[in-house]
Parts: C-alpha cells; sequence; structure tokens
C-alpha cells in the first residue's frame, strides 16, 4: 500500500527511462503516473491518449487532462491505494488521487468533461 502525502508541490511530467531504479515522481499523461518509482493508474476514470492517439482530438484533449491534473495535484495531493492493479502487464497499482481539499482528481476530470468513467467500449474522444 502506498499512501503519499505532497504539499504545494508542482509534480514533472515524465521524461526518460529508468524510472523505478530513479524512482521519479511524475506524469505520464491524465490517468498514470508514477510516485517515488512506482507505477500508479486512477481508478474508475479514463483519460484520452497522449502517446497512442487515435485521432487528433484525443491527442488534444489528453494533453489538456494531463495538465490539469498536474495543476489539482500542484495544490498537494494524497494517493489513496484500492489495494488492487490493473489488468495490463505493468500491473500498475490503482489508486485515488486526493486533493488537499478532499476533492477526488479523478472525478474533477470527469466534471470538466477530461475524463470518462472506466471500464468503457470504443473511443468517443475520436466519435466511436
Amino acid at each position: 500500500m502506498i499512501l503519499t502525502a505532497k504539499e504545494g508541490l508542482a509534480i514533472d511530467l515524465c521524461s526518460g527511462g529508468n524510472r523505478a531504479e530513479r524512482k521519479v515522481t511524475c506524469l505520464v499523461d491524465g490517468d498514470t503516473g508514477w510516485e517515488r518509482g512506482v507505477k500508479w493508474r486512477l481508478l474508475d476514470i479514463d483519460t484520452p491518449e497522449t502517446f497512442e492517439a487515435e485521432c487528433d482530438r484525443e491527442k488534444q484533449i489528453g494533453e489538456k487532462a494531463k495538465l490539469r491534473l498536474q495543476a489539482l495535484m500542484a495544490g498537494g495531493y494524497r494517493l489513496a491505494d484500492s489495494g488492487g492493479k490493473d489488468r495490463t502487464s505493468e500491473r500498475r497499482y490503482l489508486m485515488r488521487v486526493i486533493l488537499s481539499d478532499g476533492r477526488d482528481a479523478g472525478q474533477v476530470l470527469l466534471r470538466e468533461g477530461l475524463a470518462q468513467r472506466w471500464p468503457n467500449k470504443g473511443n468517443r474522444w475520436c466519435g466511436r
């Protein structure tokens, strides 16, 4: 279980490899990040892809989601471990990002139209 509190620190956007070895804290995209070398994914939501987007609109909204999550987390956050891992080969920890004011960052992204509920089908960002 991982529970981390950060107050008023901007979280970096990820770059470079060996993130686990380097024990980095950074954001990959709007629903995936690293905390001290441990990869996590937001629970119950899905944001548009930024690296393998199927269309330009998906990439654009994905970039907005990533930057919005970064801005939200800059005010302070903690990661609340759900106890589960995703089904990908990476087995990312499924987390909630709880902001310093008690809001769930994933729910904020949903309300702002930068995320959709998970699981889902199709790609609403590209109209399918």
